[in-house]
């Protein structure tokens, strides 16, 4: 276990560099742009998310369902999932304060997409439906980047 571990902070490592380095440019091209500043994090976690998306998509064409979701779900939560405890752990130990505020249009959204999770992934069998309101949740997310 303590080997898989140090495997994935060695791994994880370049991605996370990597990222900082693209924060600097994006956050430059949103600020020249005068584009939202959220904006900028939703370009980042694409962009480390979009390897996983590829391989999703590939194996939705080939009706490789399962391999899709399984794909999905851990690309979601190796890069959520682990986002927040690192980001909270690295302000514990730099001493520097973490706000990790959202507005109450964004608590509300969040409690939604939460809760479509719930319906979604605790049964036995999906359908296009649940997919959709995911899909109109994220829609409604990246509308409100642009117009709060």
């Amino acid at each position: 276990m303590l080997v898989q571990a140090l495997f994935l902070l060695l791994f994880l490592l370049p991605v996370v560099l990597l990222s900082e380095e693209m924060a600097v440019y994006i956050d430059h091209g949103v600020a020249a742009l005068s584009l939202p500043a959220a904006l900028g994090g939703v370009v980042i976690a694409a962009l480390v998310l979009f390897a996983e998306g590829l391989a999703a998509i590939r194996a939705a064409r080939q009706n490789r369902l399962q391999r899709a979701v399984n794909i999905c779900l851990g690309s979601a939560l190796s890069t959520i999932g682990l986002t927040a405890p690192a980001v909270l752990t690295i302000g514990l130990i730099t001493g520097a304060p973490v706000d990790l505020g959202l507005d109450p249009v964004e608590m509300v959204l969040l409690l939604l997409t939460l809760l479509n999770c719930l319906v979604t992934f605790r049964g036995t069998r999906t359908n296009m439906l649940q997919g959709a309101v995911h899909l109109v949740l994220f829609v409604a997310y990246l509308a409100l980047i642009f117009d709060p």
